[in-house]
């Protein structure tokens, strides 16, 4: 058993991965012989990740707030607490917060043999957001 004390400050996301104000907490590194990467990741209203892929697929499983998320060629789709999205391997896809709300989501993977968990690509731009479906209304407001 090993117990990790909280000694790590949340992260700012970096700008060439986020679009609008993104923190990170570390939930779990990998290491020795673990290849799983766990972060619980907050976004801003409006913020969002890049386009991105990865190698052996990412699972988010959203834990507060309304938030969005698209793979390539598909509809963007509202999610929200207690939802869970996988992303299989190699899937191009991107998740943030709906316009006028918060999100959080835990951010679960497995980094490849080489330690890489994402290829990073370009931001998604304002007219793939704005091609969300509205919250406003919906039965998804109603039951937030």
């Amino acid at each position: 058993m090993q117990i990790t004390r909280n000694s790590t400050d949340t992260g700012h996301g970096p700008s060439d991965w986020f679009t609008g104000a993104v923190y990170v907490d570390t939930v779990a590194a990998p290491s020795n012989r673990s290849r799983v990467s766990a972060s619980s990741v907050h976004f801003t209203p409006g913020a969002r990740t890049a386009w991105h892929t990865h190698p052996n697929g990412q699972t988010i499983w959203v834990t507060e707030g309304v938030g969005l998320c698209q793979r390539r060629g598909g509809p963007v789709e509202i999610i929200r607490p207690g939802d869970r999205v996988f992303f299989e391997p190699g899937e191009n896809h991107w998740h943030g917060a709906a316009p006028t709300r918060f999100m959080t989501h835990i951010a679960m993977l497995e980094v490849d043999d080489e330690g890489t968990p994402a290829t990073w690509g370009d931001h998604v731009s304002d007219e793939e957001y704005a091609a969300a479906p509205s919250i406003e209304g919906s039965v998804l407001e109603e039951e937030i």
